[in-house]
């Protein structure tokens, strides 16, 4: 066991058993079978065994658990003991544990260590810690978060004043200001002002960000805490801003304001919408409020603007079921085919088959889908015994994987465990290719925050 292997598992989840299978395998009473897998390097087994024992009162034994992996180094197993440790009363233990390993220089463990101070009632002490990393975004944010509960908001804010002072603007970013764009300066500095009390400053605030990237539904969930409903609606009005009109429009609703909320709604919707989100918002809401008629409307106008859109599609399909209307959805697809000229590819025609389950049976479902001319695609396997697994027939959902095996382990592997094959679902997913070759860095690839990797590989890669 070393600290790149277990980082290649839990990073791609192959090559081992996934977390996914771990739960499985709990819920079909196979818990001896995670146990044993903890032992023997399996990462996901480990960290969930170690849980259950600390629930159950057997601590020491988590712990024990947990020791080959803590050995290596390797920062996630690091961060998983000290949850547990936090989490049975021992925030001591668990602040030494990650204060040894910041001591090795890890590039995300002052953030995580700081944070663990201040849950734990030493917050001045994070904050200091925290404040000659005020450039950096990801500290500077936990330096907003630790300085509530320090007392330390007016000194904090000053630190982000100074910055937007500097009078910076992003000309290429994030090169030029290593990923602190003033924005997020402002929406940190607007956070404070909020939790000091001064709603109009942390609402100008966050009026003055300019990129679109960070039109994050902030200001809209300010001025819907304090009950702006007027800012809120003249902010919804701006085009572009369908976070702040679903905020608007859930106002409303918890108002009892249904007319006013379905209005909300369709002045974002509509043909020429640049997203399906107001047009999915609006037929969730319809279909809570028991118009599923209209709610499917909404969605086939959407999805006749849009015919390429494959979510609308997905979304009608799903609409459909719910509403126990599956013809609707077919009679969608069925137009859209005709006017395709009868051809449907499999990420199309695939769309259909819980449609077809749902009118004509599972069995007509499935002889339609391998019928088709990817019928006996891996792909196509996997959603036939989707349909098979669904309508409890699991061997027959395990046949129709075996022959492609190779390409749907997870799927087969879970089908397996369901009918009590666990050794033939762990030889799928257990070390199944050999692994990349290790290379030589300082940190693990994963270990290192997303944005000074793209930094360092992208100035690797500039003039």
């Amino acid at each position: 066991m070393d600290a790149a292997d277990l980082d290649h598992q839990a990073r791609t989840r192959s090559d081992c058993i996934p977390p996914e299978l771990v739960a499985r395998l709990l819920e079909r009473g196979h818990a001896a079978v995670v146990e044993q897998q903890a032992g023997r390097g399996e990462w996901f087994c480990a960290r969930e065994w170690a849980r259950l024992s600390g629930e159950r009162g057997r601590q020491a034994e988590a712990l024990d658990v947990l020791a080959p992996y803590l050995a290596t180094g390797w920062w996630t197993a690091t961060v998983a003991a000290a949850e547990l440790l936090e989490g049975w009363g021992r925030a001591e233990e668990a602040i030494e544990l990650t204060r040894a390993r910041m001591a090795t220089g890890h590039p995300t463990a002052l953030e995580t260590y700081t944070r663990l101070l201040a849950r734990n009632g030493r917050a001045p002490e994070a904050f200091a810690l925290l404040v000659p990393h005020v450039d950096d975004p990801e500290l500077a944010t936990a330096l907003v978060d630790v300085a509530g509960a320090a007392g330390r908001d007016e000194e904090a804010a000053v630190l982000l004043a100074a910055r937007l002072r500097a009078g910076h603007r992003c000309s290429d970013f994030p090169w030029c200001c290593r990923g602190f764009h003033p924005d997020t300066a402002l929406g940190l500095l607007a956070t404070i002002r909020e939790r000091q009390g001064r709603t109009d400053e942390a609402i100008a605030l966050l009026r003055r960000r300019e990129s679109p990237l960070h039109e994050d539904g902030r200001l809209a969930d300010l001025l819907a805490r304090h009950g702006r409903l007027e800012e809120l609606r003249a902010h919804a009005a701006v085009d572009g801003h369908d976070r702040a009109a679903r905020r608007l429009a859930e106002l409303l609703e918890e108002r009892g304001d249904v007319a006013g909320a379905i209005a909300v709604y369709g002045r974002a919707d509509g043909p020429a919408a640049r997203h399906p989100g107001p047009a999915f918002d609006l037929a969730c809401f319809l279909a809570r409020h028991g118009r599923g008629g209209e709610a499917i409307a909404v969605l086939r106008t959407r999805a006749d603007a849009h015919p390429g859109d494959d979510c609308s599609l997905h979304a009608l399909s799903d609409l459909c079921l719910r509403l126990g209307r599956p013809e609707d959805g077919l009679a969608h697809l069925d137009a859209l085919a005709t006017a395709r000229g009868g051809e449907e590819e499999w990420d199309l025609y695939r769309i259909r088959l819980p449609l077809l389950a749902a009118r004509d049976g599972v069995d007509e479902a499935v002889a339609r889908a391998r019928a088709h001319p990817e019928g006996d695609t891996p792909y196509a396997a996997r959603d036939i015994a989707e349909l098979l697994a669904g309508a409890g027939r699991v061997e027959e959902a395990v046949a129709a994987l075996a022959p492609h095996a190779a390409e749907n382990r997870h799927d087969l592997a879970g089908h397996l465990v369901d009918l009590g094959r666990v050794e033939e679902a762990l030889a799928l997913v257990r070390h199944t290719r050999p692994r990349p070759p290790v290379v030589p860095t300082i940190h693990l690839w994963s270990d290192e925050p997303r944005f000074r990797r793209s930094a360092r590989l992208g100035a690797d890669q500039r003039p």
